[in-house]
């Protein structure tokens, strides 16, 4: 089992028996009945509630005439002169009607752009670098483009995106777009997970190296307790190179729904 970090340990003291009490309704089991809040649900929890709090702050500060750093930073997440932003990439693979599918999409990559960055926090952890967490956000966004493509051409024309443009090849073709949007789910989870994860090890391993070097530096005297400071700078880069695995997976993971919606939803 792992072992709870201060928020999930919280949590389960505020929630922990009522969580517990409605998942054994629904037969769901717990890895630890002390803890049926896990540790991901709990950050997932808390950047939900900082992003609420954070927007809700920005919203009373948004101005036209004197926009400030935080509004224009955030503006730059919508739309930018590289057009990479979410409105961009909308309006770039759906030309018309695009920004219609920007709150569904905008919130997810903006969540999952939080949920990222969140560990650069000491003692919290990124909630995408445990699977269940990417798998969530694939099975909603899996859910939101095949809905968006049954209310753009109905239920028989969506499905005809199934079947191809020949006829004779329409079972062949079923077969494969059926593992083809499959896949889909699966490589949205995979590639959050992994690089999360494998991003929060390296950050987590190399600062604790970067620690024990330091204390032992520290306790020599001279050259060697001068030399203690380049261990505290070494692990800034890996705090950089986190922030960038961040932000490209939380655009990656925007830029994919964009494209699946503009299958979708294409005219022909």
């Amino acid at each position: 089992m792992e072992k709870p970090i201060w928020v999930a340990v919280i949590l389960n003291h505020l929630l922990g028996k009522p969580v517990a009490a409605l998942l054994a309704a629904l037969h769901i089991p717990v890895e630890s009945p002390e803890y049926p809040i896990s540790n991901a649900v709990s950050m997932e929890i808390l950047v939900f509630v900082a992003a609420v709090i954070f927007f809700l702050w920005l919203k009373a500060r948004i101005s036209v005439e004197r926009p400030g750093a935080t509004q224009q930073v955030m503006e730059m997440v919508l739309t930018n002169p590289m057009g990479v932003g979410i409105r961009d990439l909308l309006n770039d693979n759906i030309h018309h009607g695009g920004e219609r599918y920007l709150p569904l999409i905008g919130t997810v990559g903006i969540f999952i752009l939080f949920c990222n960055l969140i560990n650069v926090i000491p003692t919290l952890d990124a909630p995408t670098a445990t699977v269940t967490v990417p798998l969530g956000c694939a099975i909603v966004v899996f859910v939101y483009y095949h809905l968006a493509g049954i209310a753009k051409h109905g239920l028989g024309g969506h499905g005809k995106h199934f079947l191809g443009p020949i006829a004779p090849m329409a079972p062949l073709m079923l077969v494969i777009e059926v593992f083809s949007h499959a896949f889909r789910l699966l490589s949205l989870t995979v590639r959050l997970w992994v690089n999360m994860l494998v991003s929060e090890m390296l950050y987590v391993i190399f600062l604790g190296m970067m620690l024990s070097i330091y204390v032992a530096l520290a306790k020599l005297s001279g050259v060697g307790y001068a030399a203690a400071i380049f261990p505290l700078t070494i692990p800034l880069v890996f705090i950089l190179l986190h922030i960038v695995v961040a932000v490209l997976q939380a655009f990656v993971f925007t830029i994919l729904p964009v494209i699946y919606v503009a299958g979708a939803v294409e005219e022909h």
